[in-house]
């Protein structure tokens, strides 16, 4: 099972959906469009060594807890969310969404807005498991070094658990658009 496949077993599909006000299937699409997207701006920050110390700084602060033994939507902070898709995209934000919606069909930027701050703790909560060698859904992860390290690893072993229906990934779609946050 690839890092992809991982976070997104671990997360409670009807319950995401019901929150969402969509269905399951729908709820699934838009995670796979937005994991992605979340990892690859989290990597563009940590590429500068003020953002790798921030981010690190920030898995610190979440705990492994959140995604072991399958994702509580209820201890989601989608407060703490928002700040973290605010710091990972910054001023671009309502772009990464749009495109990622746009991505999805029918224009589904509310959709993605709403699930960003979702993910995000838990994107984070991943990380912090895979950074310090533990278990998420079953299986064992070896530490990796750095915060990038881990990333690069996350991200080049998704292939084409990010393809979008139009043949490029969501990464090439996004180009410049991530990693606008602070670093």
């Amino acid at each position: 099972m690839d890092d992809l496949d991982d976070i997104v077993a671990g997360i409670p599909m009807n319950a995401l959906a019901d929150r969402l006000g969509v269905d399951p299937t729908t709820a699934e699409s838009a995670v796979r469009q937005a994991l992605p997207a979340l990892l690859g701006g989290l990597q563009a920050n940590a590429a500068d060594p003020s953002g790798a110390a921030s981010l690190t700084g920030a898995l610190d602060k979440h705990p492994p807890d959140l995604v072991a033994g399958g994702v509580d939507l209820n201890q989601v902070d989608t407060d703490d969310g928002q700040k973290i898709v605010g710091n990972i995209f910054g001023s671009n934000t309502d772009q990464v969404a749009q495109t990622i919606g746009g991505n999805l069909g029918g224009g589904r930027v509310d959709l993605i807005k709403k699930l960003l701050p979702l993910l995000a703790p838990i994107v984070l909560s991943y990380l912090a498991s895979r950074m310090r060698g533990g278990t998420t859904t079953g299986t064992e992860v070896q530490p990796s070094g750095s915060v990038g390290d881990v990333l690069g690893s996350i991200l080049g072993g998704m292939g084409g658990g990010a393809a979008s229906a139009s043949g490029g990934s969501v990464l090439d779609m996004l180009g410049g658009l991530l990693g606008g946050g602070r670093r």
